[in-house]
């Protein structure tokens, strides 16, 4: 990501576009402990085993894991403690409204700072079967072989 927007990425969610197809996708604040956001700052998190559900009315992100902070000690949180999502109403009542449809689950894509603000993106998920797994490779193998000719003919 570019320094010009103000966007660091921090972890991405590579897994999610290969098992589910990402319908829509939500910017989402989070809830996070001081010594949380400097471990995050150190680029020190993993999404790859984390997901999101609503209880009670909000939004909560589960095993989503942040290293402890080297220097923190005492300050420091479990690193796989739950973490609250902070979103405006209307999006968390879309989201409670597409969970309810048979298939579709959210899961988080991207952690990254906007500025100096901790986003997470999560996006309402719909799982792949495994021949839609294989067209998609298919589809992205020959992408890249007519990227791959393209350069050769620039030659």
């Amino acid at each position: 990501m570019s320094k010009e927007s103000g966007i660091k990425l921090i972890a991405n969610n590579k897994k999610a576009y290969h098992d589910y197809f990402i319908e829509e996708t939500f910017e989402a604040g989070i809830a996070l402990a001081g010594t949380e956001v400097k471990s995050l700052r150190q680029g020190n998190c993993s999404i790859k085993e984390a997901y999101v559900s609503i209880e009670d009315g909000e939004v909560i992100i589960h095993k989503m894991h942040i290293n402890p902070y080297e220097k923190g000690n005492i300050f420091n949180k479990d690193p796989l403690r739950n973490r609250k999502l902070l979103l405006h109403r209307r999006e968390i009542n879309k989201l409670i409204g597409k969970v309810k449809e048979k298939g579709y689950t959210i899961m988080p894509l991207k952690v990254y700072f906007s500025k100096s603000l901790v986003k997470v993106e999560i996006g309402i998920a719909r799982g792949k079967k495994l021949y839609d797994k294989r067209e998609t490779m298919k589809k992205n193998d020959q992408k890249r072989e007519a990227e791959r000719d393209f350069k050769v003919r620039l030659q």
